[in-house]
């Protein structure tokens, strides 16, 4: 059986630690299972991939980019609406990026995705955040040394005009940035293999807009071949409705689920 592993953002500002920006509860224990996982199913993996959520300070859903009309920034988890920009409630930092930011929300509600949400800046490159949770890097490294191959790293994020939630594409591609735009020969990659563990942080987001935007570029004989290892994955707190939201849609349409220390047994 030709297995195939994607791992979502396993990153040290993901996990629930003191000094991570992002915690998510759960998400530190998540990792040690994988890594259980992965050493266990070592020689059975065929392939790795892992998505490196990676941004600067400057950005759309920081709050370095928005002021509101005393020039104060947002919190983080402020949600900023088409009528918070159309009405000057939230203007970009730089008054000639106000027609782009208000484009893009535009975007965004047309394109049915979320609200705009400012995040606390997160997977800042250079930074101890951007570095993958120790437990998962050392599994990885194991594989790599007992298998001789690379494990695939795949960054996404980095444009600051786009959120990208999804390792697939952003939440709205930029024409003029490729890596924006619908990652096609991912897709083509995993829908070869027999079947594809899939794992990461965090689930009612990243993971969940990955593997929907998977599910939609794979036939429908092949969404079967998705497996989410449940518990290996954990919700940004206050959005949980949204991971059950993406178990129920995508169970409806054939993922498969199974716990770490049961999967391939």
């Amino acid at each position: 059986m030709h297995l195939e592993v994607l791992i979502i953002d396993p990153q040290n500002d993901f996990s629930d630690v003191s000094k991570a920006a992002l915690p998510v509860p759960g998400a530190r224990a998540d990792a040690e299972r994988l890594a259980g996982l992965l050493d266990r199913l070592q020689n059975r993996i065929d392939r790795i991939h892992v998505t490196l959520d990676t941004h600067q300070l400057l950005d759309i859903a920081h709050p370095m980019f928005w002021r509101n009309s005393v020039g104060e920034r947002p919190t983080p988890f402020t949600q900023i609406t088409v009528e918070d920009v159309e009405q000057d409630r939230w203007y970009a930092y730089d008054p000639q990026s106000q027609p782009r930011a208000l484009e893009y929300v535009r975007a965004l509600r047309a394109g049915g995705r979320y609200t705009l949400t400012i995040w606390p800046p997160h997977c800042l490159i250079g930074t101890w955040g951007h570095n993958v949770m120790a437990s998962v890097a050392g599994a990885l490294r194991r594989w790599e040394e007992n298998r001789f191959k690379r494990v695939d790293y795949l960054s996404k994020g980095h444009n600051p005009w786009t959120e990208h939630y999804s390792a697939v594409q952003a939440d709205v591609p930029d024409p003029t940035d490729p890596a924006t735009q619908r990652n096609i020969s991912l897709i083509e990659m995993l829908e070869k293999a027999d079947a594809i563990a899939l794992s990461g942080q965090a689930l009612s987001h990243c993971v969940a807009n990955t593997i929907r935007d998977i599910a939609d570029g794979f036939g429908q004989n092949s969404i079967h071949k998705l497996v989410l290892i449940e518990d290996t994955s954990s919700p940004v707190p206050g959005f949980e409705d949204l991971a059950d939201r993406f178990l129920k849609d995508l169970g409806a349409r054939g993922m498969r689920t199974a716990r770490a220390a049961d999967f391939l047994r």
